[in-house]
């Protein structure tokens, strides 16, 4: 008896990997030939603005050309999710490649309806402002569409243009939000719209996923009512990233640092914000804003291997960061906060070098435990 509950188990565990491998063999072939392929997900979050979160969506990978043998297959990552505290957010971040990678398009597509919480500017309000229903509490909707078109003059070597438009509008303010002057001067001035320039090197292999290469931007963005906006400002980018193997395949060192600096008269919706879920992640978004921040935050992610020696679609990371704001116009180091961060997480590779994404952060009296697709950086 006990040898005929062994086979049995043993036969239905194969049915069970020859099912797997079918599957895989399936997706493998799709990869191979080009065709676009979506892996549709649900999953659980939390987030310290957003508390608890059920969020529904999908990767959906594809090739612009499936003839063209020197692109990558672009990715559109994309989530719908409903929290606790009765948010509504939708996100896309589209990654593509066309004409034999001599133009590259990203985007990052936000909307968000949400019950928030407004410190005020700078990381003075950030910790010394309580947090209540009477003191930062208010409904923010906000959405940015921010398309990044760009054109290889040489190898590694892109410019492009950055086209930013943005609109932030706050309602039901609590006392202390509506006492706050930013928020009095840019509440009705909601719409931003922005046009810059963006010079950018990217040897990285695979953009979404990189093992190894090296990643510099920098951009120049300028704000203005002439472009149909309602406010007057500019932005400064450099965004650096490496990333090193340091063992097996897919055992990777990287490294991000990154410094955004603003000028003129940028409204509260439109400061460098700190704790979004591709940097400090474990604190609340929002919460330390000034007109710069800068952050460094290295991480190291690690592939599992199978038995056998092959690589396994499971992996794992842990990253340590630190970043502060200010305002560069008035900056004192003495008063400059230096959060700390750290984290872990787990990658699901549902395609080809593209995860899904699960960290959990911890931050300086608050974490968060975020889903999302590919990696932070």
């Amino acid at each position: 008896m006990m040898y005929a509950q062994t086979e049995k188990t043993i036969s239905k565990q194969q049915r069970k990997e020859e099912k797997k491998a079918k599957k895989d063999s399936i997706k493998a072939q799709k990869v191979a030939e080009g065709r676009s392929l979506l892996s549709p997900l649900v999953a659980p979050g939390y987030t310290p603005e957003l508390g608890a979160f059920l969020a529904v969506g999908g990767l959906w990978s594809f090739k612009t050309n499936r003839n063209d043998d020197k692109i990558q297959r672009s990715s559109m990552p994309f989530t719908f999710s409903y929290t606790s505290t009765g948010a509504i957010v939708f996100n896309a971040k589209p990654t593509t490649f066309w004409l034999a990678d001599k133009l590259r398009i990203d985007a990052d597509i936000w909307y968000k309806n949400m019950p928030d919480n407004y410190w005020g500017v700078g990381a003075e309000n950030a910790i010394n402002t309580p947090q209540s229903d009477s003191t930062t509490a208010y409904q923010r909707e906000w959405w940015w569409m921010n398309p990044r078109i760009l054109y290889q003059v040489k190898k590694n070597f892109f410019v492009g243009l950055n086209i930013d438009y943005n609109y932030t509008k706050g309602s039901d303010p609590s006392a202390g939000v509506a006492a706050d002057p930013n928020y009095i001067e840019f509440n009705d001035r909601p719409l931003n719209s922005g046009l810059g320039l963006i010079l950018r090197y990217d040897s990285r292999d695979i953009p979404v996923n990189a093992w190894e290469g090296v990643f510099l931007d920098l951009s120049a963005t300028f704000y203005t009512t002439a472009f149909g906006g309602d406010n007057d400002y500019q932005t400064f980018l450099i965004d650096y990233r490496q990333y090193e193997q340091v063992g097996k395949t897919g055992q990777v060192l990287s490294w991000q640092i990154k410094s955004r600096i603003a000028t003129g008269d940028v409204p509260y919706g439109e400061m460098g914000q700190l704790g979004n879920p591709f940097d400090l992640r474990g604190y609340s978004w929002g919460r330390f804003r000034d007109k710069s921040l800068f952050f460094v935050l290295p991480e190291y992610r690690h592939t599992f291997y199978k038995q056998n020696g092959d690589m396994s679609k499971h992996g794992a990371v842990v990253w340590v960061a630190t970043g502060t704001v200010w305002d560069f116009e008035t900056v004192d180091s003495q008063n400059m906060h230096w959060l700390p961060n750290f984290g872990v997480g787990y990658r699901l590779e549902l395609q080809p070098r593209m995860n899904l994404r699960l960290d959990f952060g911890i931050g300086q009296e608050s974490s968060g435990i975020y889903f999302n697709f590919n990696q932070a950086f």
